[in-house]
């Protein structure tokens, strides 16, 4: 037992195979993870650049710096950039930064959003991370910081070393801890099924044990953050239709119709307001650690 434990292959395996993990829930679903959102762009923008979405920010960017980041003249790379939440703050402090935003709504909100930057600037990249060929591209070792927040790409450890390997000095990156939480879920669910709710993916747990087992030298963080979102009936049901598949349930006509009558029943004046979020994990890889710890090696 104590063998695997500390066996990286199997730990890798594991991830890879969890049909609890988001990546492989949206595999089963047959939702397209860089377009299952589309809808909700203009939400997700809302929410990023409101006063919760700004605090909850500068607390992320307030721990990079005292892990020792700094902004000015560095070069960023971040991925699932969405429109611009930490990009357009990144190139304020005055770092250059490349944004990678497969999804058009959100990628055409990132450039509307940097267009108004006073300083700074935002090149974006509308290709999927994983699809980009980083050696043609330039980018193994090439940014100070590689940035990837809940962020669809972290689907296994082999997409953990492609951001890895574009990074020179950090990579920080965060997904669930596992307790996620979603009250409008939680109304609809009793409606819909009598089973039990499958246990929340926690991709945190393999990332922490394989940075470990690597040898990584790593920060990181275990928050519980909750957000306050507002959508209209319409929106609402199709989030509920879309977070039902995640969840292997049939999202058949029937289902909703039974979440249509009860959005409808329950909230008359078209406004449905809940809270969501969960425990969620950050770590910053120290990637010029472990460049110098190489070095020292080769010396010796």
């Amino acid at each position: 037992m104590t063998n695997d434990i500390l066996d990286a292959s199997i730990w890798e395996e594991a991830w890879r195979t969890d049909p609890t993990t988001f990546a492989n829930r949206v595999k089963k679903s047959g939702l397209d993870p860089a377009h299952a959102f589309d809808d909700k762009a203009k939400i997700f923008d809302k929410q990023a650049f409101s006063e919760e979405g700004i605090r909850r920010r500068e607390r992320i960017i307030g721990w990079l710096e005292d892990q020792g980041v700094a902004w000015k003249g560095a070069s960023v790379l971040d991925v699932g950039a969405a429109s611009g939440g930490f990009s357009i703050p990144f190139a304020e402090r005055g770092a250059e930064v490349t944004a990678v935003e497969p999804c058009v709504p959100l990628a055409d909100l990132l450039l509307e959003n940097a267009g108004k930057l006073e300083s700074g600037s935002v090149k974006l990249e509308r290709e999927k991370f994983e699809t980009i060929d980083l050696d043609t591209a330039g980018w193994r070792d090439a940014f100070d910081l590689v940035f990837a927040s809940m962020c669809p790409t972290v689907s296994d450890w082999q997409s953990v070393e492609s951001l890895i390997s574009c990074a020179r000095q950090y990579c920080y990156i965060s997904t669930t801890a596992g307790g996620r939480e979603h009250g409008l879920l939680d109304e609809i669910w009793p409606l819909i099924t009598d089973r039990q709710r499958e246990p929340d993916h926690s991709e945190m747990v393999y990332l922490l044990q394989l940075l470990y087992l690597k040898g990584y030298s790593y920060a990181s963080l275990i928050t519980r953050e909750m957000k306050t979102t507002e959508l209209s009936i319409d929106a609402a049901i199709e989030e509920v239709m879309v977070l039902l598949r995640l969840q292997q349930i049939p999202a058949d006509e029937q289902t909703r119709r039974t979440v249509t009558e009860y959005m409808q029943r329950t909230y008359p004046d078209n406004k449905v307001v809940f809270q969501q979020g969960g425990r969620f994990g950050k770590v910053l890889v120290q990637i010029r650690d472990r460049h110098m710890y190489s070095r020292d090696i080769r010396k010796t």
